[in-house]
């Protein structure tokens, strides 16, 4: 039985370069081989081999058991049907975001909606023939929305030209801006849009069932999620003058809008020598307060307004919570798995 663990990333595509660039900004900086250009190393996960195979392979290798974590599309994810296998871990990375549509020609002026295809379709001297790499997820839609008949078309490469040459009348595709789909004269009808999809990360069922990979799939969601939480905040911090540490605590609960995640950090400074001979009755205090993107602004004028200088701003990597959902849904999987 194989004893390493190994995760996935993608070789090629529009993911493979923002999957480098968040894993490190996780703090899973990813290093290519210097000898085999398919594998990599994480070396803050030194157990880890890092595999690059295409989007599509990857979800086939860890239904497969051949890899025990990837990261691929929701997309190619829910064409996959690999549920008894696949263990979905996050779905939502936050990038890589696009949609899964059924695209018509912009000359079907008689087509604005679902219900307008379905007539269409019925109405049609042939199947409507429609062109796709997702067969599984595309019929289901067609069916549920009672497009009836049609045709599925294999196809390879960009699809978006297809019905202009003729061979088919319709594509299901992915779409990030729909500017594609524009150039090639094509529009999504109302309802068209089959699947919402982004980065995800995934595991070998089974594969959980080892302690050890176990221990690498909550390490990898509690950094995940610890730096999904901090993006979008900054740690800040002011000494703000003050009789007391009650009496600068009230000055910025009441006369501010700083409320921190669960209040703001208030210490005592240790007073400089040559500062606290020039101002023997001054006391000082140190206001440490996380505050979202969108308010650093106001924040900064509410502490000097209270007094406030001195004022420093960083970037937060990580917010770690008592225990993530994620993460709480993966110790109830664990404890329902046998050791393997």
């Amino acid at each position: 039985m194989r004893t390493d663990i190994r995760l996935a990333l993608p070789s090629k595509g529009r993911l493979q370069q923002p999957t480098l660039e968040f894993l490190a900004r996780c703090g899973f900086e990813v290093k290519p081989s210097a000898t085999r250009g398919y594998i990599g190393s994480i070396p803050a996960l030194p157990q880890l081999t890092v595999l690059f195979q295409r989007p599509r392979d990857i979800i086939v290798s860890v239904a497969g058991g051949g890899v025990d974590f990837g990261i691929t599309g929701f997309d190619v994810i829910a064409e996959a049907q690999a549920d008894e296998h696949i263990y979905v871990l996050h779905d939502a990375l936050g990038y890589g975001k696009c949609r899964l549509v059924l695209a018509v020609p912009e000359q079907w002026e008689d087509v604005q909606n679902m219900h307008d295809l379905r007539v269409k379709a019925s109405q049609m001297p042939h199947p409507l023939r429609v062109v796709t790499k997702y067969r599984y997820l595309t019929q289901r839609f067609l069916e549920t929305n009672g497009v009836q008949p049609f045709a599925l078309v294999d196809a390879e490469g960009s699809l978006e030209v297809v019905p202009e040459i003729g061979y088919a009348d319709v594509i299901v595709d992915v779409a990030e801006t729909g500017a594609t789909l524009q150039q090639n004269r094509l529009r999504v009808p109302q309802g068209g849009v089959i699947l919402h999809s982004q980065a995800s990360l995934v595991a070998n069922r089974a594969s959980l069932r080892r302690p050890e990979v176990m221990a690498v799939a909550i390490e990898l969601l509690e950094y995940i999620e610890a730096h999904q939480r901090a993006e979008g905040y900054f740690m800040v911090w002011a000494n703000v003058r003050g009789e007391s540490l009650e009496s600068v605590g009230r000055l910025i609960t009441e006369q501010t809008t700083l409320g921190g995640l669960q209040g703001p950090t208030i210490a005592p400074i240790y007073p400089n020598p040559t500062s606290a001979a020039a101002h023997p009755h001054t006391r000082w205090f140190a206001v440490n307060v996380v505050v979202g993107r969108h308010h650093l602004t106001e924040a900064i004028e509410q502490l000097r307004a209270i007094g406030g200088s001195g004022v420093v701003v960083t970037p937060t990597t990580y917010i770690f919570e008592e225990q993530p959902s994620r993460v709480a849904a993966l110790r109830a999987l664990h404890q329902t798995l046998r050791p393997a």
